[in-house]
């Protein structure tokens, strides 16, 4: 996820772009740039770190010109530097791109370019895109932008500037975000509305598969086969900080309900329906068939989806799995073995204990792979291997879209494991396959039973205590959703084995205690139902993740939150979705700060 900017009109551009890259900085904010063209030449100016650094090379410095574009990145290939920040030139630097997304083929492109004798100065895959089109330039810069998109596998909007074709943006949207403002004699794009809201509140959405150009005599929307769209402008009636939130009253709603978009994200390139799993960089086959331990170690929510990953990874591949929390594991002497695999999960890819454990866990021989959000974290640089979630910025500090992410990372790596030892067949392989290229669209489907859950997020907001059950890979979830609850409504909440009750905590449960079963798993599915029945009879309020096929649950729950049916080993990333928002109705009624909860912060960087 990065933010892109673009005005043409009568006013400096420089100011303007500067001022909407600000409004999107929460999409990027590794590098920023912008190239502003003024009498057949375009400049660029950029660097790496946050937007600050660009605004300083600016001030009294900035280019003049009121045709422009600009970006702020959140880094998906090559670090965090100034070369990798766009705007990217090709070899003349007569063609300007910025990019937000993924180009799947770029090393096969870039390949294709350097022999036909193109140099490149960055390491990213955006800057193929600019050395594509300065190739198919005939005259035409939209003509040429179709050729290079139609070569350019992947999700993503690109918009492209040109010496040889002045005054004039042309932008497409490959599905990632892109929205035209129209305004005064002037015209904005952005990828997101709080860009140009300052400036217009008429706004044009660029659908998928479009195109658009944008010049001082004003706008043409066409498909990318070059028939005409007459489509009529928004009237956007949100304020600025509801802009930013994308109309949302909090980040923590908005990034749950991104969680289908950051879930095709991380699978996008990677997953094929035949089960083929491309991991990037990651060349494990001949490690991977002789690996006898797996150890996942990580923090908080990370650490919850590690649990998760130990009861898929020991299920598919019969390898024993240990999850460590990471400051645990740091002052251990674990039995770490030379050949052992070690999962370490951050966000971030900067939280101090998580990065501490991953580097013992080296110095005793073990083979390190990352999943990380963050291009060019610490983690990611120092460790073997790395699988990027690619969720895009998480601003709230409760953690939604980063945690499914990860599980799907875990499940990437389970079936790339299971086919490489051979342990799964390739009917199984192409059957998870299938199911887990299906979440995108169910975690959508969960997303749609968001009212009923509020109403049950109601219904617990004055509790005391609220206790999570579940069994097998439920439990790991119920972790979760405990984790959720307590952290931005401040109920007390604890998760357990739903076995665990009877042995102990049974003594707390009395008449109108909550209790939260996640009921996914068949092979357990009488023994959950028993402990529902356990504390329906001492006066629980019953609440029961389950599926929307699942008629028998409603006999002993008092309230159901419904998920699609799927595999049971893929059910976590569905059945968080309930909790997540369970927990942000019931901060909610509490009238709490949901996006920074009190004490807490989004990246752990002390002990």
């Amino acid at each position: 996820m990065c933010g892109i900017m673009g005005y043409v009109g009568p006013r400096p551009a420089a100011p303007v772009l500067l001022e909407g890259l600000r409004r999107l900085e929460y999409r990027g904010y590794d590098s920023a740039g912008i190239a502003v063209e003024r009498d057949g030449s375009i400049e660029v100016v950029k660097a790496a770190g946050k937007l600050d650094r660009l605004a300083e090379l600016l001030d009294g410095a900035a280019p003049a010109g009121s045709v422009g574009i600009g970006h702020t990145r959140w880094a998906t290939h090559g670090r965090p530097t100034d070369a990798n920040a766009h705007p990217h030139c090709d070899p003349t630097g007569d063609f300007v791109v910025v990019h937000n997304g993924i180009i799947e083929n770029f090393y096969d492109l870039r390949e294709e370019l350097v022999a036909n004798g193109h140099e490149f100065a960055s390491e990213t895959d955006t800057e193929v895109l600019a050395h594509l089109i300065g190739e198919e330039y005939d005259g035409d810069l939209a003509a040429a932008v179709r050729t290079a998109v139609d070569r350019a596998q992947g999700a993503y909007a690109l918009v492209v500037m040109s010496t040889r074709d002045p005054d004039k943006i042309v932008a497409v949207r490959m599905i990632s975000p892109l929205v035209v403002g129209l305004g005064d004699g002037e015209t904005f794009l952005a990828s997101d509305i709080p860009a140009i809201i300052e400036h217009t509140r008429e706004v044009l959405i660029v659908e998928d598969g479009e195109m658009v150009t944008i010049t001082r005599d004003g706008v043409t929307l066409e498909t990318m086969a070059g028939e005409a769209v007459d489509r009529d402008p928004l009237v956007v009636e949100w304020d600025v900080a509801q802009a930013e939130r994308g109309g949302f009253q909090h980040f923590m709603l908005k990034e749950i309900h991104e969680q289908p978009t950051a879930l095709a994200e991380t699978l996008r390139g990677r997953l094929q329906v035949d089960g083929k799993v491309s991991l990037d960089a990651i060349d494990l086959p001949g490690f991977a068939a002789g690996l006898q331990r797996i150890w996942i170690t990580a923090c908080g929510t990370a650490y919850h989806a590690g649990v998760a990953g130990k009861e898929v990874l020991e299920t598919l591949l019969r390898v024993p799995v240990d999850v460590v929390y990471a400051h645990e594991l740091r002052y251990r002497d674990p039995l770490i073995q030379p050949g052992d695999l070690v999962i370490a999960i951050s966000q971030s890819g900067e939280t101090v204990d998580t990065l501490v454990a991953a580097r013992l866990a080296q110095d005793k021989g073990a083979r390190l792979l990352a999943i990380t959000n963050v291009v060019g974290s610490t983690l990611s640089r120092e460790a073997d291997d790395v699988l990027y979630t690619r969720a895009g910025p998480e601003i709230a500090v409760a953690s939604t879209k980063a945690y499914l992410t990860q599980l799907c990372a875990l499940y990437l790596l389970a079936l790339r494991f299971g086919s490489e030892r051979g342990v799964l067949s390739s009917g199984r392989v192409a059957a998870l396959a299938e199911r887990l290229l299906d979440l995108p669209r169910q975690a959508e489907q969960a997303l749609g039973n968001a009212e009923h859950v509020a109403e049950v997020a109601r219904r617990i907001s004055n509790a005391q205590d609220v206790y999570f059950i579940g069994r097998g890979l439920d439990h790991a979830v119920a972790m979760e959703g405990s984790l959720k609850l307590k952290e931005i409504s401040y109920i007390h909440s604890e998760a357990m084995p739903a076995g665990e009750l009877k042995h102990g905590t049974l003594a707390l449960i009395g008449e109108g205690v909550p209790v939260v079963a996640i009921v996914t798993q068949q092979h357990v599915y009488d023994k959950s139902v028993s402990a529902i029945q356990e504390v329906r009879a001492r006066g629980a309020v019953t609440v029961a993740v389950a599926y929307d096929d699942d008629e028998e649950i409603e006999r002993y729950a008092d309230e159901v939150l419904r998920i699609p049916r799927t595999a049971d080993l893929l059910s976590a990333p569905l059945a968080a979705i309930p909790l997540q928002l369970l927990a942000y109705y019931a901060a909610l009624e509490g009238g709490h700060d949901i996006d920074q909860p009190r004490n807490l912060a989004k990246s752990v960087t002390v002990e």
